[in-house]
């Protein structure tokens, strides 16, 4: 099952209820499809939701059409991965960080 694991894409109209309501931790990932780093991982995002699934939830949302979630969380520089917990955000990090620093630290979110 987990190798269907997807991110799943969201929108202004559905984030803040995904936020509120998830039942798991969340990884939001805020990115723009003509930005170079965004584009260098999203494999990366692809293989956390297959590794992670069913201990965290790995959505992404396109900051070019959803500017409105953008603004609320004041993204200024994407890619920005944002981490939920509860409806609340614990933990931020701007850029496309390494594969096995985004494991580290997914898995020391999960522990918390």
């Amino acid at each position: 099952m987990a190798a269907y694991a997807v991110p799943v894409e969201l929108t202004d109209q559905d984030a803040a209820q995904m936020i509120r309501e998830a039942d798991l931790p969340l990884l939001l990932d805020f990115y723009s499809p003509s930005c170079t780093p965004c584009r260098t991982l999203a494999p990366v995002i692809n293989r956390l939701a297959r590794q992670f699934f069913g201990r965290v939830i790995i959505a992404k949302i396109d900051t070019s059409t959803n500017r409105l979630s953008a603004g609320h969380y004041g993204i200024r520089g994407v890619p920005t991965l944002i981490f939920f917990k509860n409806g609340q955000v614990v933990d931020q990090v701007v850029g496309a960080l390494p594969d096995d620093a985004l494991v580290a630290q997914l898995n020391s979110f999960i522990r918390s």
